[in-house]
């Protein structure tokens, strides 16, 4: 993109060059009644140019800061709330506190066949 860019500026450089070599004259431009400004056209092309850049320019570059911080701000919220939930704990329920606290050591109490996973009369053979 800033090919283009350049490109496009060369491009307003030389015709601005070409007209001004083909255009070099004085000329006298009447400000108010009494004050007269005698300058050549180039300068006035070139002002009149500057002139009527800037104030977008300016605007242009506000608003685009304006949206950076804007994106900086809520790609900052996004990942602060990421890192928010990765550290948070896992949310326990009253219900499921004293199963997990009647729970305790594994190795307490004997597994009876009614304990596992698997069903009863399953490959060992009983029935």
């Amino acid at each position: 993109m800033q090919i283009v860019r350049t490109i496009v500026w060369v491009l307003i450089l030389f015709a601005i060059l070409t007209f001004s070599f083909f255009n070099w004259e004085s000329v006298e431009v009447t400000l108010w009644d009494n004050l007269v400004l005698e300058t050549r056209i180039p300068a006035l092309v070139i002002i009149a140019f500057v002139l009527g850049l800037a104030p977008m320019w300016l605007y242009h570059r506000s608003v685009k800061w304006s949206l950076d911080r804007r994106i900086r701000s809520l790609e900052n919220s996004v990942k602060s709330n990421a890192l928010s939930k990765r550290h948070e704990p896992a949310p326990t329920s009253p219900a499921s506190a004293p199963a997990a606290a009647a729970v305790g050591n594994p190795g307490d109490k004997p597994v009876s066949a009614g304990d596992t996973l698997t069903p009863t009369g399953g490959d060992d053979g009983e029935k």
